[in-house]
């Protein structure tokens, strides 16, 4: 089978390469798909997670302003798919454009789109009444045009409430890794994933953590993302006084010795499309305190089983949970036994087969 995914770029450190690189390698080195990949502006070069070298790789040049950028798009994916002609095209965009090309392409084959988050993502904090008016007519155009996919695969129950659609089905993400060491929980080290934004919530993470460290000042807290300065998290820190307690580190390739060497993992998110961090954690024997954000942690956390579930933005609740898990080493080695063992569901091998089914019915 000839299968061509379309996407923006796989060179990032963020959630959707991660799991490109696994899903798209597996496909072809064990279930031997001939798989393509078509990025834009050559954003396959410096590759930041390993991809099959049995995996052919395209790219077409966009730039300028938005109607060349959009022209220059849409004439070389009528180009590359001419010159592939694939059997199925997979779509990884969650940008407004990748709705439309159902009916750019004229479908010249069986079309899925993937999609990585929830529709939070164009909701800002502060939007303006026109903005909100905007916003609810783009999404009413998504919902139409989502229709025109042969299948639109989400990656939680939650995520297919979003939409009203015929067409949806839930896929979830893959483990990425599934180590033979397990985390000793014993180091005083408290960890966050993921790039600094809004959408993590980061700032929300730091008023829990001073919480958190006027009990256990000894404790740390240490956040792996992508700098922004933007967020201004140091200067928050340092406001807050737990500069001390809290590092900041760039995205790092071996995250999986991260996560072995900690002993709570927290995320603060706003809104998620799943939260690969948290079974990330979770292979490696660490229990997770979440938000109960949009959408995923309360599809993957069992909450008060192999980790904690609190209200979204209770930065009081977060911190007593997180304290909870600090002064309770047992319920913390139990938590992570349990939470180690429940995340087996996602193993890449399990996901994998449900899109080779899903291609295959197609």
């Amino acid at each position: 089978m000839k299968l061509l995914y379309i996407t923006n770029g796989i060179n990032g450190s963020g959630g959707l390469e991660r799991v490109l690189s696994i899903k798209a390698s597996m496909l072809a080195e064990q279930f031997d798909y001939e798989v393509h990949i078509l990025v834009l502006n050559e954003s396959h070069l410096n590759l930041f997670y390993q991809f099959s070298p049995k995996i052919h790789m395209h790219s077409i040049e966009v730039k300028s302003n938005p109607f060349i950028y959009f022209k220059n798009y849409v004439a070389g994916l009528k180009t590359k798919i001419d010159e592939i002609k694939p059997d199925i095209i997979s779509v990884c965009d969650d940008g407004f454009k990748a709705f439309l090309l159902p009916i750019i392409l004229q479908k010249p084959c069986k079309m899925v789109y993937e999609r990585h988050v929830s529709k939070n993502i164009f909701i800002g904090k502060n939007d303006s009444y026109l903005k909100k008016i905007i916003t609810k007519i783009q999404f009413s155009l998504m919902n139409y045009f989502a229709k025109k996919y042969d299948r639109f695969i989400v990656l939680t129950a939650q995520n297919k409430n979003e939409w009203k659609l015929k067409n949806i089905e839930v896929i979830p993400n893959p483990l990425t890794f599934y180590p033979d060491e397990i985390a000793k929980l014993e180091n005083k080290k408290v960890i966050a994933v993921g790039k600094q934004s809004y959408q993590k919530g980061y700032d929300l993470l730091l008023l829990a953590w001073q919480k958190v460290i006027a009990v256990y000042p000894s404790w740390k807290l240490e956040i792996y993302g992508k700098y922004d300065a933007s967020q201004e998290l140091e200067l928050k820190a340092k406001q807050l006084q737990i500069e001390k307690a809290i590092a900041f580190f760039e995205p790092v390739k071996n995250i999986e010795n991260i996560y072995l060497q900690s002993s709570i993992y927290v995320m603060s998110s706003r809104y998620e499309g799943f939260g690969m961090v948290l079974i990330e954690a979770m292979a490696c024997g660490v229990p997770c305190v979440s938000f109960d954000c949009p959408y995923g942690p309360s599809d993957i956390i069992s909450h008060n089983e192999d980790g904690y579930i609190v209200k979204n933005y209770d930065t009081e609740q977060l911190s007593k949970q997180i304290i909870n898990l600090i002064e309770n080493e047992l319920l913390r080695k139990e938590f992570g036994a349990k939470a180690r063992k429940n995340v087996k569901r996602f193993s890449a091998e399990i996901v994998v087969n449900k899109w080779h089914s899903l291609f295959k019915s197609l």
